[in-house]
């Protein structure tokens, strides 16, 4: 064997490396919403998807694939070509909570079965209560449950969902009684707190505010560390007389991921792209409407939040026992 054999494969396997990121994208890029259309989900990823497919010079195809608390689509996610082609929307529902409601049933590891390319915004749920429930405050509203039990229950878009576990958080911290009654949705829920059927619930602010602004229902407190600056007139929980909340488990957020295994010149070029998009102008824009705040991150980094957030949740679901059978 020629003494120079050895440095012309070391130099090919060198150059190889970049060369697979300079020619990616070479073909049309697939992005997974793991819950169904119309919602907050969608309307973030489709302008994002579209901004992604202006800077890569590709077409970035958006595939609602629902069911399941968004755990069908994000094993599609996991199970895809680990080829950078395959990306999709991941929540803090589906890779913090999920692996703690579902358990054994969830057919891929939120943590090791997935690339955590970047973390893209931050959001929070707000309590809002039908205006005919005598309480101003979440103090106010502590005492009243505590003073007529199985009198004030919560809804939610589901077993397992952030506004219900928003709920569960202020029940194991306060001690109250509240009976939690899931819906089929978010929707529904809050129609049912505006209509009196049931007391309160947690929801995402661009559901919220109108109803707010219409005086339909009344905000007790939101959910984040700070006021939101959408709604800054709406105290915290903390503020409001639930010391801890915030640490317990109120970081909600949207990210990007792809299956294990991706290339890491293709992660790095897709988070670059992906941070490009979201501090774009229009982008910018855009998630100021849907209430949103821009949370960028390296992949390192979004591996790190959602590592402490699933520990986070994990207490918060075995405290409340919500489990999906």
């Amino acid at each position: 064997m020629k003494p120079g054999f050895w440095i012309w494969i070391v130099l090919g396997l060198f150059f190889s490396i970049p060369a697979s990121a300079q020619t990616y994208p070479s073909k049309p890029l697939r992005w997974i919403v793991p819950l169904p259309p119309g919602g907050s989900t969608d309307g973030f990823s489709r302008p994002l998807a579209a901004k992604l497919a202006e800077l890569l010079g590709q077409p970035v195809v958006v595939e609602n694939i629902g069911g399941a608390g968004a755990s069908i689509g994000s094993d599609r996610i996991a199970k895809s070509a680990p080829d950078g082609y395959t990306i999709g929307l991941a929540t803090t529902g589906s890779h913090a909570i999920n692996p703690h409601i579902y358990g054994a049933k969830l057919p891929h590891d939120t943590i090791k079965d997935f690339t955590h390319i970047a973390l893209a915004v931050s959001y929070v749920n707000v309590l809002v209560v039908n205006p005919s429930v005598p309480v101003k405050s979440v103090a106010d509203l502590i005492d009243y449950a505590k003073a007529n039990p199985g009198k004030v229950s919560f809804g939610s878009a589901g077993n397992g969902s952030s506004n219900h576990l928003s709920g569960e958080v202020l029940k194991v911290l306060t001690k109250a009684p509240m009976e939690h009654i899931p819906y089929k949705g978010s929707g529904p829920a809050m129609t049912d707190v505006m209509a009196g059927n049931i007391t309160f619930m947690f929801d995402v602010l661009i559901t919220s505010i109108p109803q707010m602004n219409a005086g339909r229902v009344r905000a007790l407190a939101v959910t984040s560390a700070r006021r939101s600056p959408y709604v800054p007139e709406v105290p915290t929980m903390d503020e409001s007389g639930v010391p801890g909340y915030n640490e317990a488990g109120s970081d909600l957020w949207f990210g990007i991921v792809g299956p294990a295994g991706i290339p890491k010149p293709i992660v790095r070029k897709l988070n670059e792209k992906l941070i490009e998009a979201l501090r774009a102008p229009d982008m910018r824009q855009r998630i100021r409407i849907q209430a949103f705040d821009l949370w960028t991150s390296t992949p390192e980094e979004f591996t790190a939040v959602l590592k402490s957030d699933h520990a986070k949740w994990g207490k918060i679901v075995r405290a409340a026992g919500a489990r999906i059978d």
